[in-house]
């Protein structure tokens, strides 16, 4: 509905529902004009809310904020569905009128007095709603992890462990970044299997040519012995044909 006095807002009145707790919402009331206006808060169920301020007059181009509160609810509702409403009232007054002005005449129609009335309806909400949690999400959180990655793990939180305890030849404390602490590790670490790993293979090629000595003395002393043999026994053909 369209006014030239007032603006409410919002068009309706969304208050959490809650059984055994008061929840409240706000509403606010917008002065167009350059009068001063009046104006007056009614509701169809009196006893389920409280309203503050029920009644005041705005100054021209001025606000201001209308709570309303519901009762703590004894039961559950399904549907959450209300037929409560609220009714807006509001009427020009003199100017620089103030709170004695606002007597029940004020409005009450009457020729060439302008009333204008906005009505909100009640909409109850959800207090509290479940957030939505997707089911992949649930089993991947249930899944054991592989011990591939809690080796990882382990091993950068005990570089994290390490970089915290770092400590200079006095005892105090430096004031080392834990980042670049946990890097030079892994670093140093990767140096150190690389080294170790030149060390083994020097050792294997030094255990294989261990390994082929025997074998080369033991063919230059059957070449020997094939010689000294061939000699000796041209030798005797020798003197026997002699």
């Amino acid at each position: 509905m369209s006014s030239t006095l007032l603006r409410v807002c919002p068009s309706e009145l969304k208050i959490p529902y809650e059984v055994k707790r008061q929840r409240s919402c706000c509403m606010q009331l917008i002065n167009k004009t350059d009068k001063y206006v009046a104006f007056k808060v009614k509701t169809t169920n009196p006893r389920k809310y409280s309203v503050r301020h029920t009644c005041g007059i705005l100054l021209p181009r001025s606000s201001c904020s209308v709570t309303v509160t519901m009762q703590a609810p004894r039961d559950m509702q399904l549907d959450h569905h209300c037929k409560d409403k609220f009714l807006v009232q509001s009427a020009v007054a003199r100017d620089g009128a103030t709170m004695r002005d606002l007597v029940p005449e004020l409005f009450t129609r009457a020729p060439g007095r302008l009333i204008e009335e906005f009505k909100l309806r009640v909409v109850y909400i959800a207090a509290n709603p479940p957030s939505p949690v997707p089911e992949e999400a649930e089993e991947e959180d249930a899944s054991p992890r592989s011990e591939v990655t809690m080796g990882y793990e382990a091993k950068v939180s005990s570089a994290f462990d390490a970089a915290s305890r770092c400590v200079d030849n006095s005892g105090a404390k430096l004031s080392c970044t834990k980042g670049a602490s946990v890097v030079s590790m892994l670093v140093g670490e990767k140096v150190y299997t690389r080294e170790e790993n030149q060390k083994k293979h020097q050792q294997d090629m030094g255990l294989l040519r261990e390994a082929g000595s025997p074998q080369q003395g033991f063919s230059v002393m059957f070449v020997l012995l094939v010689f000294m043999s061939s000699v000796f026994i041209g030798h005797l053909m020798k003197h026997i044909n002699v």
